[in-house]
């Protein structure tokens, strides 16, 4: 069971292991790895993986057993140090670690077992200062992190998304956007500055709530590195903006960035607030992060039901379409609404509403379904992180990842109106080994560029990439509002860090 505790040692995991199962384990032979064994990986959650081997060099590629691998977290000098540590099971033979500091302290120790016997190097010391999320220690430049985390040097989707400006003139944009996107009721968009690594917005509509995720990222971000000084236009709505097309004798597109970007449209796309969210807020108050639902893929692949799978709200027609399908063919479908807020309730036609299951559950089935919502459904990460082939509608809107993706590959492609969708499952019913691959690919692509320190990555680098755009420093206005630190933000001691004991992990 988890434990959380506020003394040292602190956050051990029992391991329970037959010893037929574990036996073929190399424990010298298995590795483990990963940026959360260095101080200066400073993301909200630290996290590193664990591959058994087998004594034949090969890895263990199936389940052994659970909790078979055990963690402890403790400061090296025996000082009270509060840290929440999870080891989560892939059943694959390879198992996510991580944990959360709700305190700062100095040389951690990290001992990771197999029935009590230490597995690669372990134990492994992590030297140096180690800082809590909400402490406000900014001493690395963007790129430093950028390379302490392991950041990819840029993005396709961020330089397509910047191609159409050269030279960002934000007075004018200022202007512009207000008068285009301040219609109450319509649009909400914030004009956020980042000056001297203080965060300060303006903010101009009527439902203008979800600025706290924007100011979120921002703040966790400018608590680790100094900020370049910047400006831009933060749509807090649903449906991207800037539909101007690209062109020389019409006017010019605005950079406005965007959750979510579109066919039509030309907004800058950051990664969503939903998997931002879950980024900042794991093993904190959001229980669906991308490391979760590695860790409850439901049964193993040929125990999983060969249907396809659905749950949500009547927020799109096609998903009405969808259920009315499922009605007709559920042993091929198995698809149900859960509320009705935009179209008018019809149990004849649709049924009764459904209770709300867990996400988890949704992996009891080979084939997900992913349909979009007003925009974009943000489900697509946390389904293609499981073990399941998602079928995507074939849609005009993306997510900041969507471009890297391969239809058949990562994937398999529903028609907009859904009209292949029985004949797709019935294929895919007699074609099983390529939809597991196409699970495995899926599944691989978010375990590698849908992690944390991705998702992070993806905003430092886009804040990067746009303020080179700029045509000047921001200024100071009134009206702006300083978006404040948390208040414990200051209570820990900010030190240069020191030299890794473990320099490769």
């Amino acid at each position: 069971m988890d434990e959380f505790c506020d003394t040292a040692p602190c956050l051990i995991f029992t391991v329970k292991c037959s010893v037929s199962s574990c036996e073929n384990v190399s424990l010298r032979q298995s590795r483990i790895w990963g940026p959360g064994l260095k101080s200066d990986f400073r993301l909200p959650v630290r996290y590193f993986f664990v591959q058994l081997v087998n004594k034949d060099g090969s890895n263990v590629t199936t389940s052994v057993g659970k909790k078979i691998v055990s963690a402890l977290v403790s400061p090296a000098n025996g000082d009270n140090a509060r840290i929440w540590t999870e080891v989560l099971d892939r059943h694959d033979g390879s198992f996510i670690v991580r944990f959360r500091l709700f305190s700062s302290t100095s040389d951690l120790k990290v001992a990771v077992t197999l029935r009590g016997q230490h597995i690669a190097d372990s134990p492994y010391t992590i030297t140096g200062p180690v800082y809590h999320e909400t402490c406000n220690c900014p001493n690395q430049t963007p790129d430093q992190w950028a390379t302490s985390v392991g950041c990819a040097v840029t993005y396709n989707q961020i330089r397509l998304d910047l191609e159409p400006f050269k030279d960002i003139n934000m007075a004018k944009v200022a202007r512009e956007a207000v008068e285009r996107f301040n219609n109450k009721g319509h649009h909400s968009i914030c004009h956020y500055k980042i000056i001297d690594n203080k965060i300060y917005r303006k903010c101009y509509g009527e439902h203008v709530g979800f600025k706290m995720f924007m100011d979120s990222i921002l703040l966790s971000l400018s608590r680790k590195m100094v900020l370049p000084d910047t400006e831009f236009f933060m749509n807090l709505g649903d449906w991207p903006l800037e539909d101007r097309l690209v062109s020389t004798s019409g006017p010019a597109p605005l950079p406005i960035f965007s959750w979510c970007g579109s066919k039509k449209t030309r907004d800058i796309i950051m990664p969503t607030y939903d998997i931002t969210e879950a980024t900042l807020e794991m093993m904190g108050r959001v229980s669906l992060d991308i490391f979760s639902t590695q860790a409850n893929t439901g049964p193993a692949w040929e125990n999983k039901t060969s249907r396809a799978f659905w749950r949500g709200r009547d927020s799109r027609r096609e998903r009405l379409d969808l259920v009315v399908m499922g009605r007709q063919r559920p042993e091929l479908v198995d698809a149900k609404l859960t509320n009705m807020f935009f179209f008018p309730k019809d149990e004849q036609k649709y049924g009764q509403l459904a209770r709300h299951i867990s996400f988890f559950d949704f992996f009891k089935y080979k084939y997900q379904l992913n349909i979009d919502g007003t925009v974009a459904a943000y489900r697509f990460p946390y389904l293609l992180s499981g073990d399941a082939v998602v079928m995507k509608q074939d849609s005009e809107y993306y997510e900041h990842f969507y471009g890297d993706l391969e239809p058949y590959v990562h994937y398999w492609p529903l028609k907009h109106d859904l009209s292949d969708l029985l004949e797709i499952v019935r294929w895919a019913k007699k074609n099983d080994a390529t939809m597991q691959e196409v699970a495995k690919n899926g599944q691989r692509y978010a375990r590698e560029n849908l992690d944390p320190a991705s998702i992070m990555c993806y905003h430092v680098r886009l804040l990067q990439e746009y303020t080179q755009l700029l045509h000047s420093k921001p200024k100071f206005n009134k009206g702006f509002e300083l978006v404040e630190q948390p208040s414990e933000s200051n209570n820990c001691k900010c030190q240069k860090y020191k030299k890794q004991v473990h320099e490769e992990l």
